[in-house]
């Protein structure tokens, strides 16, 4: 891939510019991306906490119209976000995002009812140190992620059929169903950081575009970690009676 051999072979302080978006160096684009990410996760901890405080999330476990309802919603705003990344404003994309994240945090306010907050406090710092270990593995690393594609997607479309029968048939492989989601959104981890240095690239110059990317990049690393995190969620925790 042209990007990957352009950046691979640059240094983290490589920069772009133009006549408005002067001296962005990678390093830099990078944190942003993450920052946004971040943001995104305290906004869904925060909103899933003021849901839990007022009971909402109880509601929602009673309200299964409701609970799938905002599940569509959530998928109906990663799809506009998506498809109208180029067309949308900067301002925009961002709303979208937090959006996102606030509706996601109402579904997981649910969570709250059904684990302990030590099961939820463990799942979360063991999806922050998986995060961060394949983040830190996608950004150093010289190996072209891109070539894992095709294997993830396919793990992606397993896991996805899997999930859907489980809904329907008990399976007694709950916890190497879970294993399988770890393994791959921490490999999904690595190769969503790697392509944000293509993004970099691939947008350079063009001040609203590189930004809009940056959001777009920031929502795939946070749905790496919200997954992670529910799958170790799923193994640490332990259903209330």
């Amino acid at each position: 891939m042209n990007d990957y051999n352009q950046w691979n072979n640059s240094g983290p302080n490589t920069v772009y510019m133009n006549e408005k978006f002067q001296y962005e160096t990678l390093s830099n684009y990078t944190a942003k991306t993450f920052l946004w990410m971040f943001a995104g996760l305290l906004v869904t901890f925060g909103v899933s906490l003021a849901a839990y405080m007022s009971n909402i999330g109880f509601y929602l476990l009673r309200s299964s119209f409701t609970f799938f309802g905002l599940a569509i919603l959530e998928i109906v705003l990663v799809v506009a976000l998506a498809s109208r990344l180029h067309s949308m404003s900067v301002g925009s994309a961002r709303g979208l995002f937090f959006l996102y994240a606030a509706v996601n945090g109402l579904v997981f306010s649910s969570y709250l009812w059904l684990y302990n907050m030590g099961d939820v406090l463990m799942a979360f710092g063991a999806a922050a140190l998986y995060f961060g270990v394949m983040a830190a593995y996608g950004y150093l690393t010289k190996r072209d992620l891109t070539s894992w594609r095709t294997s993830l997607m396919v793990g992606l479309i397993v896991l996805l059929a899997v999930s859907v029968i489980g809904m329907f048939f008990m399976s007694g492989s709950s916890i190497l169903f879970s294993i399988l989601g770890i393994v791959i959104f921490s490999c999904y981890t690595a190769y969503d950081t790697q392509k944000i240095k293509a993004l970099y690239f691939a947008y350079a110059g063009n001040e609203a575009m590189a930004k809009k990317a940056s959001i777009y990049a920031a929502l795939q690393l946070y749905l790496d970690f919200i997954n992670l995190f529910l799958y170790l969620l799923r193994i640490f925790g332990r259903n209330r009676d």
